[in-house]
C-alpha cells in the first residue's frame, strides 16, 4: 500500500510539472511570439539597409557579423587577466553559465570539464553548509527576540524561517541592484531581472554584469563588490531552499510514518485463536498448519480437564464466531479430517464436560 501510494505521488508530480510547462509555454508564446517577429523584421531591414548603402555582397555581410559576433566578448577589456579569470571561475562553480566568454584553446577546454567537475560539487556543499549556518543565525536571532518580547511560545517555526529568508533575499536585491545599475547604467527593473536570473543559476546571459568599460582592470571595487553580491545572494537563497527541502522531505517521512503506523494498529486489531485468526471486521480467517490431525484434535479453545477421559472417542474441535457487535456469542463444533476441517453437529457430552466447555467461554 505505501509503495502504491508512493508511485502515485510520483505520476502526481509528473504530471504537474508537464502541465506547469504547458502553461508556460502557452504564456511566453503569447508574450513573446509577435515581438520575435517584429525584431527579426527589423534586422533584415537593416541588412537590406546596409547592402544598398555600401554595396556589401550577401558573403560580406554575414563575415562583418560573424566578426561583430566574435569581438563582442572582448569589448569590455581583457577577461582572462586574473580578475576576469576569478570571475569566470565563479560562473563556473556556481553553475550560473552566462556564456560572456567561454575557452578557445583545446588545453582551456579540457580543464574547464575537469574544473567544473570537481568544483560543482564543492560548491553546492558550500553554500549548504552556509545556508545552514545562515538558518541556524536566523533560529538563535529570532528565539532571543521572542524571548525579548515576552511572547509565549519561543520555538521558531519553518515557515518563520523561509518568510525570514525570503525578506532577506528580497532586501538583498533591491539593495544590490540600486549599486548595478548605476555603474552599468542599466534600469532599475533590468537589474532587478539579472539579480533573479543569476541568483536562481539560470544564467541566460543577456544581461552580464562586468562587461562593459574595462570595469575588470579599471574597477577592481566594482568587481570585488559584484563577487561579493553574487556570491550572499547564492548563500541566501541556498538557506531558503535548504529549509523548503528539508520541509518537504520531513512531509514525506511523516506521511510514511503515519501509513506505518497505520498498517500497525490494523495488524493489532487482528485476535488469534489458536491458529485462527478473527479479523477487527468480525470475519474468521484460517490459518494453515503442517500439524498431524492427531495434534489438531487435541487442539480446543474449550479449557476443560475432560479431555483426556474421552481420549478414545471421537475429538472435538470447535470454531469461534463474532455476532455483529463483535463478541463472541457461541462455539459450533468442528469435525476434524485429513486436510480440512468440517462443521458438524455438537457431539453429545457428558453434563460436566458441556459445563466446563460454557464457563471456559
Amino acid at each position: 500500500m505505501t509503495m502504491k501510494k508512493q508511485n502515485v505521488r510520483c505520476l502526481s508530480l509528473i504530471v504537474c510539472t508537464f502541465t506547469y510547462l504547458l502553461i508556460g509555454a502557452a504564456v511566453f508564446d503569447a508574450l513573446e511570439a509577435k515581438t520575435e517577429q517584429d525584431i527579426q523584421a527589423d534586422l533584415q531591414n537593416c541588412k537590406d539597409h546596409l547592402r544598398r548603402t555600401y554595396n556589401v555582397t550577401e558573403l560580406d555581410l554575414k563575415e562583418m557579423m560573424t566578426i561583430i559576433w566574435k569581438k563582442k566578448p572582448y569589448k569590455a577589456g581583457r577577461q582572462w587577466k586574473f580578475a576576469g579569470a576569478f570571475y569566470f571561475s565563479l560562473v563556473v562553480v556556481a553553475m550560473i553559465g552566462y556564456g560572456h566568454s567561454t575557452p578557445q584553446t583545446t588545453g582551456g577546454q579540457a580543464f574547464c570539464m575537469v574544473y567544473a567537475l570537481v568544483g560543482i560539487p564543492i560548491n553546492m556543499v558550500m553554500f549548504q553548509s552556509v545556508g545552514e549556518r545562515l538558518n541556524a543565525l536566523m533560529t538563535f536571532i529570532l528565539t532571543r527576540l521572542k524571548r525579548k518580547l515576552k511572547f509565549k511560545r519561543t520555538e521558531v517555526a519553518d515557515i518563520e524561517l523561509i518568510s525570514v529568508g525570503g525578506l532577506m533575499s528580497i532586501t538583498t536585491v533591491i539593495a544590490g541592484s540600486a549599486v548595478v545599475s548605476y555603474y552599468e547604467n542599466w534600469s532599475y527593473f533590468d537589474t532587478i531581472y539579472y539579480s533573479f536570473i543569476t541568483f536562481t543559476t539560470i544564467g541566460f546571459g543577456d544581461y552580464v554584469a562586468l562587461q562593459q568599460k574595462n570595469y575588470l582592470q579599471e574597477r577592481p571595487e566594482y568587481v570585488a563588490f559584484v563577487i561579493c553580491y553574487i556570491l550572499l545572494g547564492l548563500a541566501i537563497l541556498a538557506s531558503s531552499l535548504n529549509l523548503l527541502v528539508l520541509r518537504l522531505v520531513a512531509l514525506n517521512e511523516d506521511d510514511e510514518r503515519r501509513e506505518e503506523l497505520q498498517a500497525q494498529a490494523a495488524a493489532r486489531e487482528a485476535v488469534r485463536v489458536e491458529g485462527d485468526v478473527i479479523t477487527a471486521k468480525s470475519r474468521l480467517a484460517l490459518m494453515a498448519t503442517e500439524e498431524k490431525p492427531e495434534t489438531l484434535d487435541q487442539l480446543s479453545v474449550c479449557s476443560c480437564t475432560c479431555l483426556d477421559a474421552f481420549h478414545n472417542r471421537r475429538k472435538d474441535r470447535f470454531k469461534v464466531r463474532r455476532s455483529a457487535t463483535s463478541t463472541i456469542s457461541h462455539l459450533l463444533h468442528w469435525r476434524t479430517s485429513p486436510g480440512r476441517l468440517e462443521e458438524a453437529p455438537f457431539p453429545p457430552a457428558p453434563s460436566e464436560c458441556r459445563m466446563s466447555k460454557r464457563s471456559s467461554v
